[in-house]
């Protein structure tokens, strides 16, 4: 047995007393109302917004993993808290929550929660799923990832400290001891009554093969059309806005706009006007060299700024000073290509002759990765982005805006406010939607009789007997 081995091995017994801790402190709160509820919610965002926490675990996480910036992480501490917490006290998951027909339907919760996080987002992924958790009733032990340990673990600290302030037993929320392994987080999901992974979809699949209820969610690889008729300085700066984000550690960044034939180069201009590096063929293949090895991405190379970027490439010295980097593409290529998620400053241009075109190029990349995911148009054209929706194969289509800032949730669209968003069948996933409160309660059906719904056999078979020639037919 190796050494992480049996450092995992000794940490199974201590996963299964928290599991227990976490049951004891959510029976201790099961009698409690909504405004208990609430207020442990409400706790658990504000040990993440505070100003200075945000600031802290802003600055924790960039030191420890090296991914993204602090400025942008802070947003992700406040925003993404601030507009679940906005949801999360817009609903009800105490008692009953809901009355129609005959039905009355009382929430109660699914249990202990296993919360399986990332590294691109060690702070703000453990307290969105956390508030999450705690409105459903449960208690969630946060499985960080081991390379962004302390963030992840500071922030169970200080919501735990906040829980406490409260008077609610603060085991409603922690985390697993180290070593983080795959072995010590297995073992969790499998204790667990649920488990909601975000990450890797290796975590993803893992979580999903362990026998225990998962939640996973999909990889992303974001293709992001520009029509005739889209407003071009509109699109690209928020094209670089989405781009730039922390970044691009988000699984909604934008990889690659497909643009049309018609205003490619203006797009392509626009482009440069909001801080992009146009790329030379010959650039474009240090890139490819230098991003990818053997097929796969270069992790120390990935959330990085722009000017280490710069100079991993070996590009000009104006490159150094531009905010992200363009690649022209003519065609979709496979996996561990510029069709594939990048998790970089690294934008791939593709140019269509028509919007049929364009069409094909996004499902083309989507094949590659991203299925089921997201997409983006711009365009004055609903018809257009109305076909994008009926014709690709994902779950959220978002039209003229910032796709990393609104595919969680916006407070300019309605989408729930989320940093795990589900693609359905088509990721593989048992969501079709962006994660949310409804995902961790369980729900009773209370079911009286109503008077008689019942058609006649004219009214369901009549139809059938027109189409196949006559009631024998």
């Amino acid at each position: 047995m190796t050494s992480q081995a049996r450092a995992s091995a000794d940490a199974l017994p201590t996963i299964a007393v928290l599991v227990q801790r976490g049951r004891d402190a959510a029976r201790a709160v099961a009698a409690r109302c909504q405004s208990d509820v609430d207020l442990a919610v409400r706790a658990t965002a504000w040990a993440i917004y505070k100003p200075a926490n945000a600031r802290l675990l802003a600055e924790m996480a960039v030191e420890e993993t090296g991914l993204g910036n602090v400025e942008s992480k802070i947003i992700k501490n406040t925003r993404k808290t601030f507009g679940t917490l906005r949801d999360l006290m817009r609903a009800s998951t105490v008692g009953e929550i809901g009355r129609d027909r005959g039905i009355v339907k009382f929430a109660k919760p699914v249990g202990l929660v296993a919360a399986v996080c990332p590294a691109t987002n060690p702070s703000a992924t453990p307290a969105n799923k956390a508030m999450m958790a705690l409105k459903g009733g449960n208690a969630v032990i946060i499985a960080p990832s081991p390379g962004a340990y302390r963030t992840s673990a500071r922030t169970v600290e200080l919501i735990r400290d906040a829980l406490e302030r409260i008077g609610q037993p603060p085991d409603l929320v922690q985390v697993l001891p180290q070593p983080v392994s795959k072995d010590a987080t297995a073992q969790l999901v499998e204790m667990s009554d649920l488990a909601v992974v975000t990450g890797s979809q290796n975590n993803v699949r893992r979580a999903m093969q362990s026998g225990s209820v998962a939640i996973g969610v999909g990889a992303g690889n974001v293709p992001v059309i520009v029509d005739s008729t889209a407003d071009l300085e509109a699109a690209t700066r928020k094209i670089a806005a989405s781009k730039c984000f922390d970044n691009a550690t988000s699984c909604s960044s934008e990889n690659a706009v497909i643009i049309l034939d018609d205003v490619y180069h203006a797009t392509l201009d626009a482009l440069r006007g909001v801080g992009a590096f146009i790329c030379t063929p010959d650039e474009k293949q240090r890139i490819a060299d230098r991003l990818w090895k053997n097929g796969v991405l270069d992790r120390t190379l990935i959330a990085r700024d722009a000017p280490v970027l710069a100079a991993a490439f070996a590009l000009p010295p104006e490159a150094s000073s531009r905010r992200f980097f363009v690649v022209e593409e003519d065609e979709v290529g496979g996996a561990g290509s510029f069709a594939d998620e990048k998790l970089s400053l690294v934008l791939t241009a593709y140019r269509a002759a028509d919007f049929a075109h364009a069409l094909r190029i996004t499902r083309a990349l989507l094949e590659v990765r991203g299925k089921g995911h997201s997409v983006g148009i711009h365009t004055r054209d609903d018809a257009h982005a109305r076909t994008l929706a009926e014709t690709v194969d994902v779950v959220r289509v978002l039209v003229n805006q910032a796709h990393t800032f609104g595919n969680g949730g916006g407070f300019d669209n309605a989408l729930p406010f989320t940093l795990s968003m589900g693609g359905g069948t088509w990721a593989g996933n048992i969501i079709g939607e962006n994660l949310n409160y409804r995902h961790f309660i369980n729900v009773t059906h209370l079911v009286s009789t109503i008077a008689e719904d019942k058609p006649s056999e004219a009214e369901l078979f009549a139809p059938l007997s027109d189409a196949c020639g006559g009631r024998d037919g």
